[in-house]
């Protein structure tokens, strides 16, 4: 049998979700896989992508990719979902995302996973 590896010994892991308009989607990808995101033990550059629409509306001082100040916007925009396998990917892979991406304020979220 396999060595038993308890939870308290493996890392966490993390999920990244960003949006952005289809154009753009596989500049942002490529540089959060290059920042290891997206990797299990034999597979890498794994992702799950989605369509959707997002809303916003610039507002004050914004400089706005897409549309205008004052202007509420609803855009096609891709939901792309993938796995850190720690910590120090995660924040590697938001780093890479905020460089990469084209918005003035890139949508994105980190989650903690829990293993059961």
């Amino acid at each position: 049998m396999g060595a038993f590896v308890s939870r308290a010994s493996r890392p966490a892991r993390y999920t990244l979700v960003f949006h952005a308009e289809p154009q753009f989607v596989d500049t942002v990808k490529q540089a959060v896989f290059a920042a290891g995101a997206g990797r299990y033990p034999n597979y890498s550059e794994c992702c799950w992508t989605a369509t959707s629409t997002g809303q916003f509306r610039p507002v004050g001082a914004a400089n706005p990719h897409t549309g205008e100040v004052g202007v509420l916007e609803r855009i096609e925009e891709l939901r792309v979902e993938m796995l850190c396998d720690s910590e120090e990917t995660a924040r590697k892979a938001v780093e890479a995302l905020k460089r990469a991406h084209p918005y003035e304020e890139p949508s994105y979220a980190v989650y903690k996973l829990e293993d059961f």
